[in-house]
């Protein structure tokens, strides 16, 4: 059975178009114009979709100076505290109808990644149609359990989490009495080395835990991206800022709109590459079979004279009987005169 999920006006399953979902994150720079400007571009891009991240400096984590919420291990953000970096990173509360209204006038899905119960309560309060949990989040299972109760899609990233952890997220979710569950292939690393990226895990993922599918994507550049289409993936989650000179937490492994644009369409292109699993030649390949080699009669024979390798051979185009009836024919003799550039037929010979 065909799994779906529905997020919007979107049903997503493993025959639809793919889902391509534009993360604002931080790009916004904390200012809301810009941050409405970027919803024009996702949607001048061809997205499907924009996603938000709602938490505040305080909803997730604390203004601490010690060890432990300094950012350290060569990350971008190395040199600061977690408090700092989400209070330049985060998504003011206020704005979040405001662009919930603005996605609705240009046609976009919006949703966001709650990051605590008072998120999940300003996303209901706003109608998001969809709840994705953020890696470092997956081991949360009180605010899985909550997202799931909202019987709205779960999406959750796998970027930090063991087996173990994917399938507690997965039994909360169930235990809610919600299935409706996406799984998004994410190495949390920024950018993400390519070779890090393990896009095999895909199909695996999907048949152990009988789940969509999707990919949330770090990495610079669209081939990744694209790739994960012809392994299975049916949402996409890239970030998107205007440009990346622009600066900001997350403009270094961010999107620019023309690159965007030209993900979507490639993603597009390997979806009608991809077609069907069925093999069966397409109307144009049945067409193009005539273009096949044949059997031709290349010398001009005598009706009762023999067919043989010299006056007989297989050739392009496909007029006559098919190379593998060759070594029958050899032998026979024809029945009537047989010219040169003459298709062989059966009833040339007996």
């Amino acid at each position: 059975m065909d799994k779906q999920i529905q997020i919007g006006s979107h049903t997503i399953s493993q025959t639809s178009p793919v889902f391509i979902v534009a993360e604002m994150s931080a790009n916004h720079l904390q200012d809301y114009d810009r941050a409405v400007a970027i919803l024009h571009a996702a949607k001048e891009a061809g997205a499907d979709a924009i996603k938000l991240q709602t938490y505040t400096p305080d909803t997730i984590t604390l203004q601490s100076d010690t060890a432990c919420f300094q950012i350290t291990g060569g990350t971008i953000w190395d040199g600061t505290t977690l408090y700092k970096l989400y209070q330049e990173a985060y998504t003011p509360w206020e704005w979040h109808p405001r662009l919930m209204e603005e996605a609705k006038k240009l046609g976009l899905v919006c949703f966001s990644s709650p990051f605590d119960p008072t998120a999940v309560d300003l996303m209901e309060q706003c109608g998001m149609p969809a709840y994705k949990i953020a890696s470092y989040e997956i081991t949360d299972i009180p605010l899985i359990r909550l997202a799931a109760s909202k019987q709205k899609p779960v999406i959750l990233a796998t970027g930090v989490a063991r087996e173990s952890d994917i399938r507690l997220a997965i039994d909360a979710c169930r235990a809610e009495g919600n299935d409706q569950i996406m799984l998004l292939k994410c190495v949390s690393a920024y950018p993400t080395p390519y070779e890090d990226v393990n896009l095999n895990t895909i199909p695996t993922l999907a048949r152990e835990y009988g789940c969509l599918m999707g990919l949330s994507d770090h990495t610079m550049g669209s081939a990744v991206a694209v790739a994960s289409v012809a392994l299975g993936a049916r949402m996409v989650e890239k970030h998107l800022t205007l440009r990346r000179s622009d600066g900001g937490p997350d403009g270094a492994f961010s999107m620019e709109p023309e690159e965007f644009a030209r993900m979507v369409q490639d993603i597009r292109i390997v979806e009608k590459a991809l077609g069907s699993s069925q093999y069966k030649l397409t109307p144009v390949q049945e067409t193009e079979r005539e273009g096949a080699r044949s059997l031709f009669v290349v010398e001009d024979i005598p009706e009762g004279a023999p067919l043989t390798p010299q006056n007989i051979r297989s050739i392009r185009p496909g007029n006559g009987l098919p190379p593998v009836e060759y070594d029958r024919v050899l032998g026979k003799k024809a029945v009537r005169p047989l010219h040169r550039g003459e298709p062989l037929q059966e009833d040339d010979f007996r």
